[in-house]
């Protein structure tokens, strides 16, 4: 399973990024495949990307309170315990009472981020002595971990985030609408614990603007012309490890996670999955070199997922040529290699995407992703490119969520066998 991280794009009058991309080696599959449509998550439901991969790997995130923040820290290698209270951070962008870029810019380095998240450690104290460890991980991205608290966490509360709004067990996307007011985190019930951990959440916010504004970080950032990093956004808290089958309990198959992010990593390590941990990247030796992790391993395990990351941010930055040519390069680096080895020899091969990001929209949606399954003998359905027009009129039709799509796929590796 290849999934495309936010390649899919909105139909419309105009060309999508998939349409216009060219791309000879995915073609190729689609060849000798069938084509369909798929809500990751649920019709109506604009998920984050673990919800997506969640239900890719046959979850239903609808059931089961996974929580971003738990996964990253599992995935990020913080430790987390039940009873701690994990969340999903990431360093933004403030100026007076307005968020003004929930990315810092999007050009924060890992080494920058790295620095700021060391003096959020060490001079940032909370009220009650509660204990936290802050981790930067990839970009602008990171993940805080808080124990030792004299009162109870609780998970019932918001998002420290605007653009993420929580329903039930999942946060789901709201449209971009930057520059955003600063957030508040409020708790979702009448409780205790929630009402306390919200402001919990409040604190750290707050106090981590003061440590950060005058950071030498932010001061050099300023002086270049880049937005400073000096708030920190915070998501999708959960105060347990999710109980879950593991993969191979619950589909007979050994498997194996490749990826780079810790949301994918975690999720992997969650489910018992071996994982290949690879540096984040999008050039075509990175898209090469994952291409030869899966042919080297795959004959080991009977399930592969691989995740790209590569279209998904200039889907969120609005920027339609960078995700075009992100898409050419994953067939480039990584799609040439599966072509040059014959990967439909043995394996069922299925490309499609966690969720759609339309770039004129610059955010996750609830547009349904398009879904190729390929292999030998497998009886094409006469469509010539993974797109989401092409994949509309497709033999496979239209799932009504991504949790039933690995029973499918099992269904068509027993044909090509």
């Amino acid at each position: 399973m290849v999934v495309l991280d936010g390649a899919s794009d909105r139909l419309g009058s105009e060309p999508t990024p998939l349409e216009s991309a060219r791309t000879p080696n995915l073609d190729s599959l689609v060849r000798n495949g069938v084509l369909g449509t798929m809500y990751t998550v649920g019709k109506g439901i604009a998920p984050e990307s673990d919800a997506g991969v969640f239900s890719l790997l046959g979850y239903n995130p609808l059931e089961t309170h996974l929580s971003r923040g738990v996964v990253e820290a599992l995935g990020a290698g913080v430790a987390f315990h039940d009873r701690d209270l994990a969340l999903r951070a990431g360093f933004a962008t403030v100026a007076g009472d307005k968020l003004v870029d929930r990315r810092a810019g999007r050009d924060l380095s890992t080494e920058e981020a790295v620095q700021l998240g060391d003096v959020l450690n060490t001079r940032l104290s909370l009220k009650e002595r509660v204990e936290f460890e802050f981790k930067a991980t990839v970009g602008h991205r990171a993940v805080v971990v808080f124990r030792g608290a004299p009162f109870e966490f609780s998970s019932n509360i918001s998002n420290f985030d605007p653009a993420y709004v929580r329903k039930g067990n999942i946060s789901v996307a709201v449209p971009d609408k930057e520059p955003f007011e600063i957030p508040k985190c409020e708790a979702l019930d009448r409780s205790a614990s929630a009402v306390r951990t919200a402001a919990l959440v409040n604190e750290f916010g707050f106090k981590a603007q003061k440590v950060l504004d005058p950071h030498p970080v932010n001061v050099e950032r300023r002086s270049r012309g880049q937005l400073p990093a000096n708030f920190v956004l915070m998501r999708d808290a959960g105060t347990s490890i999710p109980l879950v089958q593991s993969f191979r309990e619950k589909w007979g198959l050994d498997g194996l996670m490749v990826a780079d992010l810790p949301a994918e990593l975690g999720i992997g390590r969650l489910l018992g999955m071996d994982v290949a941990q690879l540096p984040p990247g999008t050039s075509l030796g990175d898209y090469r070199r994952r291409a030869e992790i899966v042919m080297e391993r795959a004959g080991k395990y009977g399930f592969v997922y691989v995740h790209l990351k590569g279209p998904d941010e200039p889907g969120h930055d609005g920027l339609f040529e960078l995700k075009k040519r992100r898409i050419e390069e994953i067939d480039e680096g990584f799609f040439h290699v599966l072509k040059e080895r014959d990967v439909l020899g043995g394996m069922v091969v299925c490309v499609t995407c966690d969720h759609s990001t339309p770039w004129k929209s610059k955010g996750h949606s609830d547009d349904p992703v398009p879904v190729l399954v390929s292999g030998k003998h497998i009886a094409t359905d006469g469509g010539g490119r993974f797109t989401e027009e092409e994949a509309v009129k497709g033999r496979l039709g239209r799932l009504e969520r991504a949790s039933l799509l690995v029973e499918r796929l099992k269904r068509f590796q027993t044909v090509q066998s």
